[in-house]
């Protein structure tokens, strides 16, 4: 009784605070959103975006309101990136307050579905005037500069760029947000020929029958631990998860994601056993033994999830670590392995029966290779980058959301945008450009400051590198002084100066005025959001 009474006060108050947060989204709409742009001619550069994901939308939208020209180059026939080739059941692990990747979002969920992302996807695209800019089914697969380009020497110079050979269309930069997971990666298991039952991508379940099942998914990342749970909601008997490797389970509270993510360095620190121990205390309880990693919080990305603790606990699903030695005609045979015993070391064989095997091995990378080669010297690889998107050759290509490994934070429109602005004022401002030695020195500067990270030294990045890099990118800069609250959330303005016709740029607050009025497009909120997914006809 008790139990049931304190859901309900729960389920009210958490009701009370959506609406509180759908309220707060609408003033952020008001006046964070970048202006629509305006009919007028586009007065400034001409900039590529390689994807049509959350990035590479809401990269666009930032730059057509600030009057760059814009053509986005997407190898599908759909806007949405990888959420348009995931499950329907798929959602967000982190709080949707983690997720705004756009000032524009507005989520009615916590933690909202593939359709409802999707729905905010397609609401930017259309709002911006983005589908006249977007070309479907058009693959970049090489990326070289123009016979135009001038060399760069210290800040001096600009690159430019033509994309799959074509020199009649000049590019003054590139964003290539082709993100970290692209298609599905179907890893063949040893007698996989042998098995009866039906074998299948963690990413296809939608149509898959679990009830009644036995369920195995090898893997327990991100998507075998969804899996995990769609097969359990679908009645199936037990679904077991066999990882070959302990992720971090971290609860579904913002408070708890926030704080991992003020971590400043993104490595082990002395203090760190302490937020181990409360994990393991509060959160595994009675499964730390049998789930919680050996290995350190801050050597990968953990996983948001409340749900997979429960049914474990409840005896509804299960968690096995351990590698597959074979399949047979109705199973896995398995090399069970202890918590300490590292992956490939020799265990307790084991036999699992299984009507059904979902492959949760992820996706594949999406490779930057159609880029120049020479924008990476052997030290500075991905992720090892200039404010971690800039190539520490040339300023004018940015790689958002596509280099880092592993991370805990946000992906929202503040680092999307900070990136895409920084890009502007590169473009429209040449003393602010940064040089290829000044770059490298960046790099190998955080390198020192994390030099005995076990996760390696750029591998693993938190929302608090964010914030340290965009005050030293700034604060310590005074040409880049002006720019402060135009690269934090896009105030300011830029315009073409009619005595030089150079691009000139002011700090103003009478744009709030405007933004008001126009309503910043959430008038057609209901609309879009109902659209079907734009597709090529």
């Amino acid at each position: 009784m008790l139990c049931a009474l304190l859901c309900w006060i729960w389920s009210i108050i958490n009701a009370v605070l959506l609406k509180i947060y759908e309220a707060i989204e609408i003033v952020v709409s008001f006046f964070f959103s970048p202006l629509p742009p305006t009919r007028t001619k586009d007065k400034f550069g001409h900039v590529a975006i390689i994807g049509a994901g959350i990035s590479g939308i809401s990269s666009a939208s930032q730059l057509v309101s600030q009057g760059f020209q814009v053509t986005i180059f997407e190898a599908s026939s759909e806007t949405g990136g990888i959420w348009a080739h995931v499950n329907k059941t798929s959602g967000l692990q982190i709080n949707s307050i983690l997720y705004r990747f756009h000032p524009l979002v507005f989520w009615t969920a916590w933690y909202p579905h593939r359709d409802e992302i999707l729905g905010n996807v397609r609401k930017i695209w259309n709002a911006y005037g983005l589908k006249d800019r977007t070309r479907f089914n058009t693959e970049v697969k090489k990326v070289e500069r123009a016979p135009s380009s001038e060399k760069l020497e210290g800040q001096k110079g600009q690159s430019r760029w033509i994309i799959n050979g074509n020199q009649s269309e000049v590019f003054d930069a590139v964003i290539a947000t082709v993100g970290t997971c692209g298609k599905p990666k179907m890893i063949h298991l040893p007698g996989q020929e042998n098995f009866k039952g039906k074998i299948v991508h963690s990413s296809q379940l939608d149509e898959v029958d679990f009830k009644g099942k036995n369920v195995l998914i090898v893997g327990g990342g991100a998507s075998g631990v969804e899996a995990l749970e769609l097969a359990a909601a679908k009645g199936a008997n037990k679904p077991t998860i066999i990882a070959r490797s302990d992720k971090w389970i971290i609860p579904r509270t913002l408070v708890t994601d926030c704080i991992l993510s003020l971590n400043p360095f993104g490595r082990e620190m002395p203090l760190s056993i302490i937020t181990e121990f409360l994990l393991k205390k509060l959160h595994y309880r009675d499964l730390s033994e049998k789930m919680a990693p050996v290995e350190g919080f801050y050597t990968g990305t953990p996983i948001v999830n409340d749900e997979i603790l429960r049914l474990v606990r409840e005896g509804k699903a299960d968690y096995q670590r351990g590698d597959v030695i074979e399949l047979k005609s109705n199973g896995i045979e398995w090399n069970a392995r202890t918590r300490k015993q590292k992956k490939g070391t020799k265990g307790e064989k084991r036999f699992s029966k299984a009507d059904v095997i979902v492959l949760a091995a992820g996706f594949e990378r999406p490779s930057l290779d159609f880029l120049p080669k020479d924008l990476f010297p052997d030290d500075y690889k991905p992720p090892n980058m200039y404010l971690q998107v800039f190539p520490v050759e040339d300023w004018s290509i940015c790689c958002t959301n596509s280099t880092f490994h592993n991370a805990i934070g946000t992906v929202g429109h503040i680092h999307i945008g900070i990136y895409a602005r920084i890009l502007s004022v590169f473009l429209n401002d040449p003393s602010t450009r940064p040089a290829p030695r000044d770059m490298r020195l960046w790099v190998d500067g955080i390198r020192w400051l994390k030099e005995n990270a076990p996760g390696g030294q750029l591998e693993f990045f938190t929302y608090m590198e964010m914030c340290i890099w965009f005050f030293l990118f700034v604060c310590l800069r005074v040409d880049r002084l002006k720019y402060m609250f135009y690269v934090l959330n896009g105030y300011g303005l830029w315009t073409v100066d009619p005595k030089t016709s150079k691009p000139s740029f002011r700090l103003t607050v009478s744009t709030l005025a405007y933004r008001i009025r126009y309503g910043l497009v959430s008038k057609n909120v209901d609309l879009v959001m109902n659209t079907p997914n734009d597709k090529t006809e």
